[in-house]
């Protein structure tokens, strides 16, 4: 059995998704956020204290990008990759990494200087120039779905969950409102998926350990 280790609507979410895409078997063992302050047992699982932390027998992942790969793989038939020989290969890797290296990571810091740190270390300035980072690489992502329905290969594939991961991240941080058109349509599309709305009610169902 496949354990996930997830606090709500974190980076765990992208492979709590592959999951339900997939319809893998799992447990679920949620955690409060950040686990390392809140949870600090974890460390015991995971030294870095980091969500997501997922564990399939004698693997052990931490990157959540890299584990939507590996279910797929291992545990999926390929169905949410894209293999070497078809069209839209290199898009698809670019999508997986993409979606947390170029839009996740400005967003962890607006994240950080808005919520997470006391009140006498938020920073408004940092959190504001990072916000305007992270908007202006969806003008990329805008410009991709500018004639297309997903990332890559004209099919719902794991960038997508990726890609998609940023702008839930995004929408709860407020800045949806900022979205491009195409990039609020494909938000649109992606968040009534079937496997989207299985995996939020798979975190609703489950309440974090003290």
């Amino acid at each position: 059995m496949i354990t996930l280790w997830h606090c709500h609507d974190a980076r765990s979410f992208r492979p709590l998704w592959a999951l339900e895409e997939l319809g893998v078997p799992y447990e679920l063992r949620v955690l409060p956020f950040p686990p390392r302050f809140l949870a600090r047992e974890y460390l015991d699982e995971n030294p870095l204290g980091t969500i997501p932390l997922l564990v399939d027998g004698e693997t052990r992942m931490t990157e959540s990008a890299a584990m939507i790969e590996y279910l797929s793989m291992r545990h999926g038939g390929g169905a949410l990759s894209v293999r070497p020989d078809e069209p839209g290969y290199g898009a698809y890797l670019n999508g997986l990494v993409f979606g947390e290296a170029t839009l996740t990571f400005p967003q962890t810091l607006v994240l950080r200087y808005t919520r997470l740190e006391p009140e006498e270390r938020r920073n408004p300035q940092v959190a504001s120039d990072y916000a305007r980072w992270f908007l202006a690489r969806l003008r990329g992502l805008d410009g991709a779905l500018q004639d297309r329905e997903h990332y890559a290969a004209d099919r719902f594939t794991g960038a997508d969950i990726s890609v998609a991961y940023a702008l839930l991240l995004a929408e709860s941080l407020g800045l949806d409102a900022d979205f491009p058109p195409a990039v609020a349509a494909y938000w649109a599309r992606m968040r009534q998926r079937p496997g989207f709305q299985r995996a939020k009610a798979a975190q609703a169902r489950s309440t974090a350990s003290p």
